[in-house]
């Protein structure tokens, strides 16, 4: 019984420890409800998501959101989403509910839908940017009418089970919670109003759940080294290996290859390590008080294309970056003191895409860095970072032991030491 409860105790440490950002330890997805109004049987509400995630946004297929309805409410109408099915509403005649389901799941409308059902902050097709790029644009709205519900604050009843596919799995969302009404400023800002009454939903992501393989890996190179690490083998899983397209192939040829899938099934090219998106990092040169570093994000999938991609990286000397020449930069601190963390994301309207897999599939930068002469070396890996996401999710690493070393290092030392080991063996075999 103890070894069991030993054995449970380090799966919930290891399962925290993957679910947990260490980088962006306070980022979510707050779903807000705020009633503005009661109707007859129910009332009126705007829904707001934000994504308080700084370097983590919901792309292109976009969010869907799913809850549970408490007792037998139902929609009326919807402003700025839609919910994907009806339901059965054949008891209703005349006026027929927008939706009937217990458990609805609800979606942002497309660019361009007319003005009636437009929404503030609503139809982007679901796609939510991250806090830490565009404040602006990492949020989400629509309003909803919801019927046979209750008409006060002590009668109604919060919905519950909330579900957050941004776009895939990966979220977990917490009880809906009742919190002081939310205020609102009139256009003029002369005059204060406030919500009949709010609750919040807190969503958290895990890569955890999102996948059981990295969706991307890393490489490195040097200037003062010839050997380029490359990503391990296998790095995202090998299990699209067989239907993978290599570069040369006449299959690209094809019209409507690129045209993503329902299921989003990737069409990877063939690599030994498979992963969809692969970031190199290359130590460029060396100056006396600064140093220079060469960036490159190659996309390996030719159904999918990233749009408002993000970059974050650990790395010490990441306090102290003098200049990024085409990406854009923004200095990420999550323990204050501790600044070693930074987000390149893409220039907009420049390179915020990073297109399909091919000639034009792939982004790249230069960063310079001015050294701080007590910490600053080229031996031990010290030049690569220590994390690497993108789009939020980490990426796998090279082993530490094959990271390009400096000539006449520890390695060499190595090399030298196991030769004249090698030689007095062998000499000493031949005496005996």
């Amino acid at each position: 019984m103890r070894l069991f409860f030993c054995f449970c105790f380090f799966f919930m440490i290891i399962f925290c420890a993957t679910a947990y950002d260490p980088l962006d330890p306070s980022g979510n997805v707050t779903i807000k409800w705020d009633i503005m109004s009661w109707t007859a049987d129910g009332y009126v509400a705007t829904v707001t998501m934000n994504n308080f995630q700084i370097y983590r946004h919901i792309q292109n297929p976009g969010w869907t959101l799913g809850w549970t309805w408490a007792k037998k409410e139902v929609i009326w109408s919807m402003v700025g989403a839609q919910t994907t099915e009806q339901g059965d509403c054949s008891k209703f005649k005349g006026n027929v509910p927008h939706c009937c389901k217990k458990t609805p799941t609800v979606v942002d409308l497309l660019p361009g839908v007319p003005y009636n059902q437009q929404f503030s902050n609503c139809c982007k097709g679901g796609v939510i940017g991250a806090w830490g790029q565009d404040p602006s644009a990492a949020v989400s709205q629509f309003q909803v009418s919801v019927g046979l519900a209750g008409t006060t604050n002590k009668t109604v009843k919060l919905p519950k089970n909330f579900t957050l596919l941004g776009p895939g799995p990966g979220y977990t969302c917490g009880p809906a919670k009742i919190v002081p009404s939310t205020a609102f400023l009139t256009t003029d800002k002369r005059r204060k109003t406030q919500a009949l009454m709010t609750w919040n939903v807190t969503c958290t992501y895990s890569q955890f759940l999102a996948r059981k393989h990295p969706s991307c890996c890393v490489s490195f190179s040097s200037f003062y080294n010839d050997t380029i690490t490359p990503c391990p083998s296998c790095a995202c899983g090998c299990e699209n290996k067989r239907s993978c397209v290599k570069a040369d192939s006449k299959i690209l040829t094809m019209k409507g290859l690129n045209t993503p899938r329902k299921d989003n099934a990737p069409l990877l090219q063939c690599t030994h390590h498979m992963c969809p998106v692969r970031v190199h990092w290359h130590v460029k040169t060396n100056y006396k008080d600064y140093w220079r570093v060469k960036l490159a994000i190659t996309n390996f999938n030719y159904r999918m294309n990233h749009t408002l991609w993000t970059l974050a990286v650990q790395h010490p000397n990441l306090n102290n970056v003098t200049q990024v020449f085409s990406f854009d930069y923004k200095s990420v601190s999550p323990y204050g003191s501790i600044n070693d963390t930074g987000m390149f994301y893409g220039t907009k309207f420049y390179n915020d895409l990073l297109m399909e897999a091919g000639p034009s599939g792939n982004v790249q930068s230069e960063v310079l860095l001015q050294k701080d002469q007590k910490t600053f070396t080229f031996k031990q890996g010290w030049a690569f970072p220590r994390k690497v996401y993108f789009n939020g999710d980490e990426c796998m690493l090279p082993p530490p032991d094959s990271y390009p070393f400096l000539p006449n290092s520890a390695h060499g030392s190595f090399a030298s030491l196991s030769l004249t080991l090698l030689l007095l063996l062998l000499l000493f075999i031949t005496i005996w």
